[in-house]
């Protein structure tokens, strides 16, 4: 499967993004689809986890009622929509993609996508 994430920008504390992970070469309906990024200078850290058909999510605390995620399986593209941002999201947002049940834990995500980078200024 290869994946590929766009949207990324910069927005102004407050702003809203959304950002796309268009996937390739698998049956998209069959993956967990899961979003991370990595702030500069910190390490990877996990955002939110979406189940094959969207009914189950879960997410980080820091970004719970203000990132949604979202996908349209006819369009094998899975989408997190970011609302009220802080400059602590400033990161570069990676999707990824597993066969399996939902997880935090990213050695277990098998495909990930290139990373696009959000910057919020304050």
């Amino acid at each position: 499967v290869q994946l590929q994430a766009f949207g990324g920008g910069l927005v102004q504390a407050g702003g809203s993004l959304r950002l796309s992970c268009a996937a390739s070469g698998g049956t998209f309906s069959t993956y967990s689809m899961g979003w991370f990024r990595q702030a500069p200078g910190k390490e990877r850290e996990f955002v939110v986890t979406i189940n094959w058909n969207g009914e189950n999510t879960y997410y980080v605390d820091s970004v719970k009622g203000r990132f949604t995620t979202s996908r349209d399986n006819a369009k094998n593209t899975v989408y997190l929509h970011m609302n009220s941002l802080k400059p602590e999201d400033t990161a570069v947002y990676y999707c990824a993609a597993r066969q399996g049940v939902l997880t935090t834990r990213q050695t277990r995500w098998d495909y990930w996508g290139q990373g696009t980078l959000v910057t919020v200024s304050s």
